[in-house]
């Protein structure tokens, strides 16, 4: 490839993955061991930096080497309602809500035909639940209590304890759950 492609892309990659974390040159200096005028010197496109150099920044802003000098990727994806994963149990859908795995967290669309009941298996220890009812009529059992949430009630509680959602109105109940894994200093 062109080596001022490389220089041009690198440059441009950098200052976006720079300020999509909210680092300023300066953080990043002191996060990747690199000067912050050699930083400012790739911002604006001076070529030839060092593997050295080019690690240290990519280590600091967690990305590979290749995504450093890559054309850069576009800032967004559409996702159609199709294209996202879909499980299907007896009466509800379980929808991913957000298209990428992100590790440990689970966010999940569910909608409940009338009547239609879903047991969760508990989480690993320490994890918390959020559901979140958008429409309809959704209960909620853990092991100890029964709360019946309406349209804009959110509920947090233990993940890691029998749990099972009912649709207890006359039509379909969507919610969306949010499982957060070991989330410390959440009181529930």
């Amino acid at each position: 490839m062109d080596p001022d492609r490389l220089s041009a892309h690198l440059s441009r990659n950098l200052r976006l993955l720079r300020e999509a974390r909210g680092l300023t040159q300066q953080e990043l200096a002191q996060a990747s061991g690199v000067p912050r005028p050699t930083l400012a010197r790739l911002e604006c496109g001076s070529p030839n930096p060092t593997l050295s150099v080019m690690a240290r920044v990519a280590g600091a802003l967690g990305v590979t080497l290749e995504e450093l000098v890559s054309p850069p990727k576009t800032f967004g994806r559409h996702y159609r309602v199709d294209e996202l994963p879909i499980r299907h149990r007896p009466g509800v859908a379980l929808r991913a809500v957000v298209p990428d795995a992100v590790p440990g967290l689970t966010v999940e669309r569910m909608a409940f035909a009338p009547g239609a009941r879903l047991t969760g298996a508990p989480h690993s220890p320490g994890t918390r639940e959020y559901l979140i009812c958008e429409t309809g009529q959704l209960a909620l059992r853990t092991a100890a209590d029964r709360w019946v949430l309406e349209p804009g009630d959110v509920i947090v509680y233990r993940g890691d304890q029998p749990h099972a959602y009912t649709n207890v109105g006359k039509g379909e109940a969507v919610a969306y759950t949010i499982v957060v894994p070991g989330a410390v200093g959440v009181p529930v």
